[in-house]
């Protein structure tokens, strides 16, 4: 196997993490954002789930058996992991060296979750957190879908108030209420360095308004989850 030269993760400016909850697009703009720029590439995780029809290795995920997976988390392999609903998923050290070595951009999609757990490792990297105009909304795109059970809305819907009660974790905050809108304020932070969206103090304020939101909701989300749980990156 080639050897992929060390990377000091506290000093690259090439990564870029890019939070949402579901629902709310964000892989849909970075998808995008890939297609329009040859230089942004999107860091590939490891999973042990199945493939689904359609998915490719190594683009969608690095499909891995459990064994396999469990030896990378021994060996410090891993940037951050989580599993869920008995399958593991995260992001491997050598994937994001073999990218900025490369001299690529690497936008890094993942939930707040994994950024928690990052952040520290990370610490150049500009953060990005996309979120909905109100709850509304975002119940009704999450619905709306029309592929989810009522079980996994509300699951979706829990898992986003705990992440928007960690909105302080970000530098750079976009409203997605117009997906054109938001999209040219993503490519302006990650392609041309430069500030978009809304200040971090707007964000976090924006972010409070929605959990006022739920609060004040009459929908049974039933019991919060102890831990955030994953949202994939083909639900965003």
């Amino acid at each position: 196997m080639k050897t992929i030269p060390k990377i000091d993760f506290e000093v690259t400016q090439s990564l870029f993490v890019v939070s949402a909850p579901s629902g709310t697009g964000k892989t849909t703009l970075n998808r995008r954002l890939m297609r329009d720029h040859s230089d942004i590439v999107m860091a590939t995780s490891h999973t042990t789930r199945p493939m689904r029809s359609g998915e490719k290795e190594a683009y969608d995920y690095y499909f891995l058996d459990i064994p396999s997976f469990e030896a990378m988390i021994n060996k410090g392999e891993l940037l951050e992991y989580a599993q869920v609903f008995g399958n593991y998923y995260g992001t491997s050290f050598r994937e994001l060296r073999k990218l900025v070595h490369e001299g690529k951009k690497v936008v890094l999609e993942i939930d707040v979750q994994g950024w928690e757990k990052a952040k520290s490792t990370l610490i150049a990297t500009k953060s990005i957190f996309i979120v909905p105009p109100s709850l509304e909304v975002l119940r009704t795109r999450l619905t709306g879908r029309g592929t989810d059970s009522i079980e996994a809305q509300q699951r979706r819907l829990r898992t986003a108030k705990m992440e928007l009660m960690k909105s302080y974790l970000y530098d750079y905050f976009i409203i997605n209420d117009d997906l054109e809108q938001a999209y040219v304020q993503l490519e302006a932070i990650i392609h041309h360095g430069q500030f978009a969206g809304i200040s971090k103090q707007n964000g976090i304020r924006h972010c409070e308004g929605l959990i006022k939101e739920f609060e004040l909701s009459s929908w049974d989300l039933g019991d919060l989850p102890e831990n955030i749980q994953r949202d994939k990156k083909e639900t965003g």
